[in-house]
């Protein structure tokens, strides 16, 4: 199978590498030539110097990948896409993007008849060497068309659900998959960091909390990647005095929040994890300055000054 990878980013780059590496023919474009031309040297990419000239590359049925960000540079593609492409091509959008968006675009492309498959992708910097769970949308006939590169990428040999990979439904329904595993994802951070935080608070008992994070990886209830990954991080740097205490979000969460009060689905742990990341992007404060002011004026407390 040949197919064009657009978006040779962190992630995109890593599952060229992997897809070149299991057998896939892939023709690679990215805004900065410079990976390109890495991962044509070193896993025999085929380069290409602009969307079109991928395009050019493949033969029909046609199959163009986007790793790109969510919002404006993945409309952009698919815009010219619409263009280039013909009836029994194929576009997958292997982002982070809204499945309203790719509702809206699988419709879009259906009118010239080119296929769409949104696949929700995690896995993040380890997929290359794990595997990439990827839950994929779309009508089967172009799921069919993609399915040689699902298998490369999932882990083990990709041959079902049970390794990695799986056509959960209908065009939006990878990316709304994918939304709501990141709400999840966001709940879960959020309690192991509030656990890690009591346990660092009890300082009488001065625990390891590298030791404990490595004793819970084994045979505990709460196992996982994420606790492997956060026992990875402790065993280096337990104080983490030199992490400023900010939490980016990414949409994913904000639209999973957004989805359950559409729906009316109580997600308070959800809600609250996303809120927690907002009190962290919070620099002026001006709430917590605000509830200081509402408790001297009824209570007479001391209102702590800005520097003190």
């Amino acid at each position: 199978m040949r197919m064009a990878l657009i978006g040779l980013g962190k992630m995109g780059g890593n599952m060229a590498r992997r897809l070149c590496r299991g057998g896939i023919e892939i023709v690679g474009y990215n805004r900065s030539p410079e990976i390109v031309n890495t991962l044509a040297s070193e896993e025999g990419l085929i380069p290409a110097g602009s969307l079109r000239e991928a395009v050019e590359k493949l033969t029909a049925p046609r199959v163009v990948w986007l790793m790109l960000p969510s919002g404006a540079p993945t409309e952009e593609a698919i815009e010219d896409l619409f263009e280039i492409l013909e009836q029994g091509d194929v576009v997958v959008d292997g982002g982070n993007s809204n499945y309203h968006d790719s509702q809206r675009r699988g419709a879009l492309l259906a009118q010239q008849g080119i296929g769409y498959v949104d696949s929700g992708t995690s896995g993040g910097i380890w997929g290359l060497d794990n595997g990439y769970c990827l839950m994929v949308g779309g009508e089967r006939a172009a799921v069919a068309e993609v399915e040689p590169a699902l298998k490369v990428l999932a882990p083990g040999n990709g041959d079902g659900p049970e390794n990695g990979w799986a056509h959960v439904g209908p065009v939006g329904a990878g990316h709304f998959t994918k939304m709501v595993h990141n709400g999840i994802e966001y709940g879960m951070m959020q309690a192991m960091a509030e656990g890690f935080a009591l346990m660092k608070g009890k300082q009488e008992f001065n625990l390891d909390l590298a030791q404990i994070s490595e004793l819970w990886r084994h045979s505990s209830v709460v196992r996982s990647w994420l606790l492997d990954l956060t026992a990875d991080a402790l065993k280096q740097d337990q104080k983490l005095e030199n992490v400023a205490p900010f939490v980016p979000d990414s949409g994913e969460g904000r639209w999973t929040v957004i989805e359950s009060i559409d729906q009316g689905t109580a997600a308070p742990v959800l809600s609250l994890a996303m809120m927690m990341r907002f009190t962290s992007q919070d620099q002026e404060g001006y709430d917590f300055k605000l509830l200081s002011m509402m408790r001297n004026a009824f209570g007479g407390h001391a209102v702590k000054k800005a520097g003190e």
